[in-house]
């Protein structure tokens, strides 16, 4: 099946999230299932130009656009066998992030135009147009507002998280052409974002787990889309995200200390020797350390740790190790912590991808206590790491971690309800008794470690939804047909 994947974002070439994850491993994952999967994404001043090696393939090609004149070019490469397409535009793209500026709206939206723009000299023709979270959503608004060769294909849209929905107001929508239409009985309001033209215009509508999915329906988790994705609810689904077990392997993993796998899990204690001393905390084999490798945000329930960890460090040997950026407010309160157990707890207020590897590696306990969470890497990649999950109840570690009971015979990590540092402390505490028991500590990450979270297992339910996207796309237009007879 032909299918154009649209990513403002995509690993390696420019990462900033999860989103650039899926798209450097989603599409390799479909290939691999026989599907001719192409990405599209804008050529960001981010690229390192001296690792790429594209080929330039269309020139000046004009897009239409309500803010005056503008043009781009085309580059075609391939990233780990997959086709990319990268849109280069030096006014919008060429700027040393991916995101973060004030015109980030009109660089999404033109980056959605100026596919459309090239779509008629490319020489692929999908036959599903799959957009990916807020900023590729308004490929398909534009879609359904124009004749054009991809009219035909499938649209498929994912919404990565809810609340990142690329708001704007009535004067842009006018500005740009957008049409702020919405469903009988909603307020024309609800459709002044971009993920709310993703909503409205697709097909099939999916996010990356199933409970997410659930979720996303009630006023709770809706970020006040839950009116319209209520009324799409019978095109909405959750498929959980995938891990790539080449990129996430501790069997080859550079970063580490020692490498290892399930078969080899006692040189693991290797890596945690070397975290301890690299964190600057003693030696402690008999010490369960905790880590956190996250943004520090209050979505991911970071502030919760910095609060429940207060009793548990003062009643026992337990360890933390963070690494992350954020809030200043969360940074201060893990520096208090830090500052009054020094010997227990070690902060990094940076974005070091190496060191994340190695605590994944070199920790007992990993934590996401995540006050929502779509779908949530860090708990495969822990659980490919020998890093036994403790996690919150929601979105896709409700979905992925199985909860290891009062016998620790059974469950693959330690599961709490409540977004709560009462809760969270219980859980943790839980944890800390468990890791005196070392057989049952060591079977349960020999558990963790044989799950298979791979990209496969998903790839195969998007090509399901691929094929009902082109199904309902093939309705939809047999239905105009007749109403025009």
């Amino acid at each position: 099946m032909n299918t154009l994947f649209a990513s403002f974002e995509m690993s390696p070439l420019a990462k900033v999230g999860g989103l650039g994850d899926v798209a450097g491993s989603l599409p390799r994952a479909l290939r691999a299932r026989g599907a001719d999967v192409r990405v599209a994404m804008p050529m960001h001043g981010a690229i390192d130009r001296k690792k790429l090696d594209a080929e330039h393939v269309l020139s000046d090609v004009r897009v239409p656009w309500a803010s005056g004149g503008q043009s781009v070019d085309v580059w075609y490469t391939k990233v780990r066998g997959v086709p990319v397409y990268l849109v280069q535009n030096e006014h919008y793209f060429e700027r040393p992030k991916v995101y973060g500026y004030d015109d980030d709206l009109d660089r999404t939206l033109f980056f959605c135009d100026a596919l459309l723009a090239s779509a008629h000299h490319l020489g692929f023709r999908p036959g599903v147009v799959h957009a990916q979270d807020w900023h590729a959503a308004m490929l398909l608004s534009r879609l359904s507002a124009m004749a054009h060769p991809w009219d035909e294909a499938g649209r498929v849209y994912t919404i990565h998280n809810l609340a990142l929905q690329g708001n704007f107001d009535a004067g842009f929508a006018r500005h740009y052409g957008i049409a702020a239409d919405a469903p009988a009985g909603l307020p024309a309001e609800i459709a002044l974002s971009a993920m709310a033209q993703g909503i409205l215009h697709a097909d099939r509508i999916n996010t990356v787990s199933d409970t997410y999915a659930r979720e996303i329906l009630t006023p709770e988790y809706g970020a006040g889309l839950d009116p319209l994705l209520r009324a799409r609810a019978a095109d909405l689904s959750g498929i959980v995200n995938g891990l790539d077990y080449d990129e996430f392997n501790p069997a080859t993993d550079r970063a580490l200390a020692r490498r290892f796998d399930v078969a080899s899990l006692d040189a693991r204690i290797e890596n945690k020797r070397a975290l301890q001393r690299e964190m600057g905390l003693p030696v402690e084999d008999a010490a369960p350390l905790f880590g956190v490798v996250t943004r520090l945000f209050a979505q991911k329930g970071i502030d919760l740790v910095a609060e429940a960890f207060q009793p548990l460090l003062h009643d026992s040997p337990a360890q933390l190790v963070v690494l992350g950026t954020g809030d200043q407010v969360v940074h201060d309160q893990l520096t208090r912590l830090q500052g009054r157990y020094p010997r227990q707890v070690s902060i990094r207020i940076d974005f070091d991808p190496p060191l994340g590897q190695r605590i994944y590696a070199g920790c007992d306990c990993f934590l996401m206590p995540s006050r929502y969470e779509p779908c949530g890497l860090g708990q495969l990649i822990s659980l490919r790491y020998g890093a036994v999950p403790l996690v919150r109840r929601t979105g896709g570690l409700a979905d992925t971690i199985e909860d290891v009971g009062a016998g620790l015979e059974t469950g693959t990590g330690f599961v709490f309800d409540d977004a709560t540092a009462d809760a969270l402390a219980r859980c943790a505490q839980r944890a800390i008794d468990a890791y005196a028991d070392r057989g049952a500590w060591r079977a349960l990450q020999v558990r963790g470690m044989r799950q298979d979270w791979s990209w496969d297992r998903a790839a195969g339910r998007y090509l399901d939804l691929y094929e009902e996207a082109r199904a309902a796309r093939a309705d939809a237009i047999a239905r105009e047909r007749e109403a025009t007879a």
